[in-house]
């Protein structure tokens, strides 16, 4: 939502500043695109032998060039509370990298 015009005028004529275009905003990852992240952090971190992070561990992935940090220990405990609610191929894709429920 754009700011009012008197508020537009404030920022243009006091600080010279001009609206950002639609081009400045982040695009937003839709559920499937955070699920293929965090899947390939865990597949990242498997190579420590095991998939039983600290809730508070983070891995830093590479996503179109930008640093992105993946709570990965946050992603797989709620995978575990919550994986009666999972679907099957989600499920899969956790027990072909090694997920211990």
């Amino acid at each position: 939502m754009p700011p009012p015009p008197a508020q537009q005028w404030l920022l243009g004529s006091t600080l010279g500043l001009e609206p950002a275009g639609p081009e400045a905003r982040p695009a937003r990852l839709t559920a499937d695109d955070k699920w293929a992240l965090n899947l390939r952090a865990a597949q990242k971190y498997d190579r420590e032998g095991h998939l039983r992070p600290a809730r508070k561990h983070t891995v830093r992935l590479d996503v179109d060039g930008k640093a992105v940090d993946i709570k990965l220990g946050t992603f797989l405990d709620n995978s575990r509370r919550r994986a009666d609610k999972r679907t099957p191929e989600r499920r899969s894709e956790l027990d072909q990298i090694g997920m211990r429920w």
